[in-house]
């Protein structure tokens, strides 16, 4: 969707990023303003938001800048501007494709170094993360969409997509506290939002170029990332025995035995935070 009535795209040029206004070529734009622009070149993206959402880009600035000096692939920080009309981040572009983008056949064949590329980000020391993504954060802000009657219906389960969201978050809510003790004995460095568009592939190696879109990364369960990602790629596989030989290569790969109660609690949850 474009721009609510009376708004004015935030843009890199307005922002001072950037020389005249063929430097940057538009992505995408999002309700709230946000918008994301691709340099003429391909080396550089840039994210813009109006004033309202300049902290939350300034944090997304921030786990970047951290990520690239933890030996985790992805986007390098090259510029940050911010001022009265909103905040604009410039980043050096991750080259490769998007993991959504490639067949189920390249996808599987890629599937053992997105499972090493994963491991490599879960396995980086806690103690060094100053950025959280814990389960009460989590469903504080589930409570808050939820209240405002903000739940994308698009993002849950067709199965759920008819019910209520608040009688969904009520289902959960009684897990919280064994989610919470689980959390606490495999708490990891978190993508937060670990789906296939944030893998980014070398389409001649089929490796793990980078991660992107960082703003949610922080500390939590593994299975908050590992339920995205294993119910995201579902939706590349053929049928369903190729996504079950799927998750338990995956997980023979990453070194785990996979609890798909906790992937279930985590799928349902995080449809709730986004709004």
């Amino acid at each position: 969707m474009g721009d609510p009535p009376g708004s004015r795209t935030v843009s890199p040029v307005l922002l001072g990023a950037g020389g005249g206004d063929g430097d940057w070529l538009p992505v995408t734009a999002g309700e709230s303003g946000a918008a994301v622009f691709r340099s003429v070149d391909g080396t550089r993206y840039a994210k813009c938001v109006a004033a309202a959402g300049a902290a939350d880009l300034r944090a997304e600035r921030d786990r970047i800048a951290w990520l690239t000096g933890q030996g985790v692939p992805g986007p390098q920080v090259l510029d940050w501007h911010s001022g009265d009309a909103g905040a604009c981040l410039v980043s050096g572009a991750v080259p490769g494709v998007p993991a959504d983008r490639v067949s189920a056949a390249d996808l599987r064949d890629s599937w053992e170094r997105v499972a090493a590329a994963v491991r490599l980000l879960h396995e980086v020391p806690q103690r060094q993360c100053p950025f959280r993504r814990d389960l009460d954060g989590m469903v504080a802000l589930a409570r808050d969409v939820v209240a405002r009657g903000a739940v994308n219906p698009e993002f849950l389960p067709v199965q759920q997509q008819h019910t209520p969201a608040a009688e969904l978050l009520a289902h959960l809510v009684p897990q919280v506290a064994r989610r919470r003790a689980q959390e606490a004995a495999d708490m990891v460095v978190c993508h937060g939002d670990l789906c296939l568009p944030n893998i980014v592939l070398d389409p001649r190696t089929l490796g793990v170029s980078g991660f992107i879109d960082l703003g949610r990364l922080g500390l939590t369960d593994r299975h908050a990332d590992l339920a995205l990602l294993l119910a995201n790629a579902r939706e590349t596989w053929t049928d369903e025995k190729q996504a079950r030989a799927a998750d338990a290569a995956f997980a023979e790969s990453y070194g785990i035995a996979l609890d798909h109660d906790r992937l279930r609690f985590y799928l349902r949850l995080d449809p709730l935070t986004w709004g």
